[in-house]
């Protein structure tokens, strides 16, 4: 099977938008701060763009809490520099969603999976289901998720969830793959030009325990 270029695809899109027209909007789901830097300045030329917060696997809340207060003191930062307007709308953080969608407490296996696996891919399915549930709602053109910035997520699950989600709905889903063009590099720049806290682990309690595994472990070679 031939590779997909989901940037090229991206490219090509943004290519077909009009600047000269009212721009499309844009509902973006976000996990962090960090994470919507590039995507933002990236994207806000060509979109009206509405950052979604949904994240209820983030563990624990005082970490979920942390990254949406980052969020929130970013954005109102960084408009000034991507001459655009970027709102922000918080779902709701109810972790036992995040549970209940993952299935880990049954497949305990799964709790000690890797990135880029069956739990993660669970966990991207349902937020961005939310996402999508409010981005049709509230009748966006478009919908997108900074996830595929990251290097230890698989863009290729991400797109094809997205898409699959796209049959369904009335919103178009944004391809993307924006760890490439040095988007994933351009978001630690853009992290420390604005003091932005970048976590250490994806965000549940597993990657965090998992990571905290492998930090011991490598400490002790």
């Amino acid at each position: 099977m031939q590779k997909i270029n989901y940037q090229k695809q991206l490219d090509e899109i943004l290519k077909s938008i009009n600047p000269q027209e009212k721009k499309p909007t844009l509902l973006l789901h976000a996990c962090c701060g960090p994470c919507s830097s590039y995507v933002i300045e990236y994207l806000s030329s060509y979109f009206d763009i509405t950052i979604f917060y949904y994240n209820p696997n983030i563990y624990p809340k005082k970490e979920y809490e942390r990254r949406l207060n980052e969020l929130e003191d970013f954005i109102p930062r960084f408009e000034p520099a991507v001459k655009n307007k970027v709102k922000i709308v918080v779902s709701t953080y109810e972790p036992k969603d995040f549970f209940e969608a993952t299935n880990v407490l049954n497949e305990e296996e799964l709790q000690q999976e890797a990135e880029k696996g069956i739990r993660c891919r669970r966990c991207y399915e349902f937020r961005m289901k939310r996402a999508y549930a409010y981005a049709a709602k509230n009748k966006f053109d478009w919908f997108c998720t900074t996830l595929s910035i990251s290097p230890f997520k698989d863009s290729v699950m991400i797109n094809e969830i997205g898409r699959e989600l796209a049959e369904e709905n009335s919103v178009r889903f944004l391809t993307s793959d924006f760890k490439k063009k040095g988007g994933f590099l351009r978001s630690l720049e853009l992290s420390r030009e604005y003091g932005l806290y970048r976590q250490d682990y994806c965000g549940c309690l597993y990657s965090k325990i998992n990571t905290e595994k492998a930090r011991l472990e490598n400490q002790s070679k």
